[in-house]
């Protein structure tokens, strides 16, 4: 299978698409998704580690140093007559947290909060 341009899919190579390639130790970005769907989201995308959740906030523990999310509504995304919802979320971990770990843990954060389209 290949791309209009002719260019073989990922997937048609036998490798997996790309996430991001490099993720910094603080972080902010929108995610496409509900207050309940984050909540309900957390404790597998975190890959059950120890997860500490308050309103607004969660705290993960990554073997000898932490990850500190803070999360906050935003107006939703309008598309024409499409209305998405968003929330602001701020990712920071922790000087102990080396970053091979950082990395392993955010490409399995993304994969999982992945959404599908089709």
């Amino acid at each position: 299978m290949c791309w209009p341009s002719g260019r073989p899919l990922p997937a048609a190579e036998g490798r997996a698409p790309a996430v991001q390639a490099h993720y910094a130790a603080k972080f902010e970005r929108d995610m496409a998704c509900t207050l309940a769907e984050w909540l309900r989201w957390l404790p597998g995308a975190t890959g059950g580690l120890p997860l500490q959740l308050e309103p607004g906030r969660a705290l993960v523990t990554l073997g000898s140093g932490n990850l500190n999310l803070s999360w906050h509504e935003l107006p939703p995304r309008q598309i024409a007559l499409l209305r998405l919802p968003r929330l602001g979320v701020r990712f920071a971990f922790d000087g102990a947290v080396p970053e091979a770990e950082r990395q392993r843990f955010m490409r399995y954060f993304d994969l999982y909060t992945q959404r599908g389209g089709g």
